[in-house]
């Protein structure tokens, strides 16, 4: 685990367009298994932040996105919407396109630039108000982050990889908000 992190940061530090050469299923699961934890571990201790943000009463949270959807659709078809569809055209448009920029400098631009798009869309999730554009940079800080993972494993292994991993993300989130009985 702590190799795959530090491997990562070296990789979000400065992005290339190289695969990694290992095909094995066990070391590819086990890259994949300790990326999943990553991800999950990052939004841990980022909510925290988010739980301030609210009781301070500088964002309700109960404008979110995922509360109107919570409130409008069954369980099943969030969990499919957040699980499927979401990742599935999420790493098309934001990881799919990442190879296709061959040089080093341009791919470094892309890459980054796909992962804070990819940040910054997620801010449509949220009524926007001046207090929410003030805090942008917070708001979008676990989606960029998770955009750098999601854009890694995408150039190591493949864009199949990433989206997997997404879903697999979103798949424990929404069965944590499910359990807590809260939409988001």
């Amino acid at each position: 685990m702590k190799d795959t992190f530090a491997e990562l940061v070296r990789y979000l530090q400065n992005p290339v367009l190289t695969k990694d050469e290992n095909l094995s299923l066990s070391y590819r699961f086990q890259k994949f298994s300790h990326l999943l934890l990553i991800c999950v571990i990052t939004g841990l201790l980022i909510s925290p932040v988010f739980v301030l943000i609210e009781e301070l009463g500088w964002i309700n949270m109960e404008e979110h996105a995922m509360e109107d959807l919570m409130k409008t659709y069954s369980k099943p078809i969030v969990f499919f919407i957040a699980v499927i569809l979401a990742p599935l055209f999420e790493e098309l448009i934001f990881r799919g396109p990442l190879t296709l920029f061959k040089s080093t400098n341009s791919f470094k631009i892309s890459f980054y630039l796909f992962a804070i798009i990819f940040g910054l869309i997620h801010l449509s999730n949220f009524k926007i108000t001046t207090n929410v554009l003030l805090l942008t940079p917070i708001l979008v800080l676990p989606q960029t982050l998770l955009g750098g993972i999601f854009g890694f494993i995408r150039v190591r292994f493949s864009l199949g990889w990433s989206m997997v991993l997404h879903a697999c993300y979103n798949a424990i989130l929404m069965l944590i908000t499910f359990a807590a009985g809260n939409s988001i």
